[in-house]
């Protein structure tokens, strides 16, 4: 077992295969006296996710660990795809996890030497210029019980293959003619190492180096040599490219480069959560969220904007640790971890997100008084602060049965309730409206009972939330759910795209919610509980006069009880 992560003293982090090879690396001075260096290489086109997390904690918490280094490195080879855009929020994203990169570097700065090395391996046979269309190339490949079939043009001589090669680099032949590709084995068991592509043409701008270039290489072809070119000691990866590595080893190899080394480990699979870029970047394109950053995603922004913390995300990612297996982790697991943390750091408030109005007869018209209540309870050093009590108040509209239900204890005629840091009230009478829908209560306080305690001793069982109606502050509340019906998105009928599974109830918008007024002074990504409701946080959309709230979470917490049931 590792050591307990510090941000969550209860957490027990499993043990972590990655930290033991390092450590041993570090033992035997397989790199020399060269410090450990990792990479957190995403391709700019997508934000990232709570997937890329895990990888971002594995490779800048591994280096940092060790006394290393790790770079933010743009794997930019696919000019269709990616964009400024997506490069500055992956920045923004790394930082607001709280990590630091040594150097930013892009795939794009390494084009020309990865050009030069693909000009050696063509030298010395181990590269040709191949006509076959994408479909030709693929059905040439075989099966994983078939070997493949040369491609007629494998033998073309060095000389026609340097020549066909730099005319590709010129911009001679249309997108799609041509491509290189490495020299190495069709019959191999292993389909990545059947000569695979290097380099296609594709006439595209890029969003670096403009029209510089008309060929553009394979992901598996810049990835290690762009791990060797920053002496990459630790190149930590998922899984599925654990069929890739003998690829990666080949070229660095038959180049005589920097022996960068590359460790596979589990991809976070989430319940309830898709994590394909390219599915995410489909519910934008057709609108069936707001944005990349829509609270209902798993982005980092999405969460972030949800009101996520850093913290909660990293305790969840060192909790849940590396493994060699694929598995799938309860996304309850990821939300225990906040609640936790906001636990700990949110600010209470009192918010009546479905507002009845109560008025309070033989209290003073006219009065108002002020009652002190902590800013959270689990943090003396927060202090409190002074919210305004005064004759008409909002509870929730559910704190209240005309007829109330067997077993039923908060506030119904001639039942006694607390008000929280307030008074004792009992309920007399009801307003209705034409519907005979109950929009007003009328109660009595007992004015011995300030603070919620009764000198009498007197025991009441319901303490009940509520807001002064001339000093409450109004704002739209949006509550979130599970973007998807059923645990795992991609269990489909016959017929249905992954996109089948959305739920159509993933936001609901209160547009009468009532606030204390503290709340009016409230930052963006602001955290706070509202009491006995959940955890919200300020949204981007809140404006002078119109304040907006996310909620994060509701307060119930599935996975702490499933955990102490196991542990039980």
């Amino acid at each position: 077992m590792t050591d307990s992560n510090p941000e969550s003293p209860d957490a027990r982090t499993p043990s972590n295969f990655l930290r033991d090879q390092i450590a041993e690396d570090v033992r035997t001075k397989k790199y020399g006296d060269a410090v450990v260096q990792t990479r957190f290489p995403p391709e700019p086109n997508g934000y990232l996710h709570i997937g890329h997390a895990k990888a971002i904690c594995i490779n800048f918490g591994l280096a940092d660990e060790f006394g290393g280094k790790t770079n933010l490195r743009f794997d930019d080879t696919n000019p269709e795809k990616e964009e400024t855009e997506y490069v500055e929020s992956i920045k923004q994203d790394v930082r607001w996890l709280g990590f630091e990169w040594d150097r930013l570097c892009y795939a794009s700065d390494y084009f020309g030497r990865l050009y030069e090395w693909a000009l050696e391996l063509v030298k010395a046979g181990k590269a040709y210029v191949d006509d076959l269309t994408a479909d030709e190339i693929r059905r040439h490949r075989g099966t994983l019980t078939e070997p493949g079939t040369d491609s007629p043009y494998r033998t073309r001589t060095v000389e026609e293959n340097l020549d066909l090669f730099m005319r590709m680099k010129q911009g001679e032949f249309p997108d799609g003619s041509r491509v290189l590709r490495a020299k190495i084995d069709m019959a191999s068991p292993n389909l990545n190492m059947r000569d695979p592509v290097m380099y296609r043409i594709l006439h595209a701008t890029h969003h670096r180096t403009g029209g510089e270039w008309c060929i553009y290489p394979m992901y598996d072809y810049a990835h290690g040599q762009s791990d060797s070119i920053e002496r990459v000691t630790h190149s930590m990866c998922t899984l599925e490219f654990a069929d890739h590595q003998p690829l990666y080893k080949w070229y660095i190899a038959q180049l005589g480069i920097f022996p960068s080394e590359q460790i596979e480990f589990d991809r976070l699979n989430l319940t309830y959560t898709l994590l394909s870029k390219r599915k995410l970047l489909q519910l934008v394109q057709e609108k069936r969220v707001n944005g990349w950053d829509d609270p209902r995603m798993p982005t980092l922004s999405g969460l972030r904007r949800r009101g996520f913390t850093p913290e909660a995300i990293r305790a969840f990612c060192a909790q849940i640790g590396a493994s060699r297996t694929n598995g799938t982790t309860d996304v309850e697991m990821l939300e225990h971890f906040q609640r936790d943390d906001l636990n700990r750091r949110a600010s209470r408030a009192m918010a009546v997100l479905h507002p009845l109005k109560v008025v309070i007869d033989n209290y003073p018209a006219g009065q108002e008084e002020f009652v002190d209540v902590a800013n959270n309870p689990e943090d003396p050093s927060a202090g409190t602060r002074q919210v305004p009590f005064s004759r008409e108040l909002f509870i929730e509209h559910d704190d209240f049965r005309e007829v109330p239900p067997p077993k039923y204890y908060r506030l119904s005629p001639g039942k006694e309730v607390r008000l929280r840091n307030a008074y004792f009230v009992t309920a007399k009478s009801v307003v209705k409206d034409a519907e005979g829908n109950v929009v007003e209560v009328h109660c009595t306080y007992d004015p011995a009972s300030r603070g919620g305690n009764s000198p009498d001793g007197r025991k009441v069982k319901s303490t009940m939330h509520w807001v002064s109606a001339a000093h409450a502050i109004p704002a739209e509340i949006r509550l979130y759910d599970k973007l998807f019906t059923k645990a795992d998105p991609y269990d489909l009928e016959e017929g249905q795209d992954v996109l089948s599974n959305l739920n159509p109830n993933s936001i609901e918008i209160l547009t009468g919610a009532k606030l204390e007024p503290s709340l009016a002074n409230a930052k963006l990504e602001g955290r706070f509980q509202f009491e006995r409701v959940g955890y919200f946080c300020l949204d981007p959309d809140s404006a002078p006069g119109k304040l907006v709230f996310n909620r994060t979470l509701a307060l119930k917490d599935t996975w702490a009880k499933i955990e102490k049931k196991a542990g039980a």
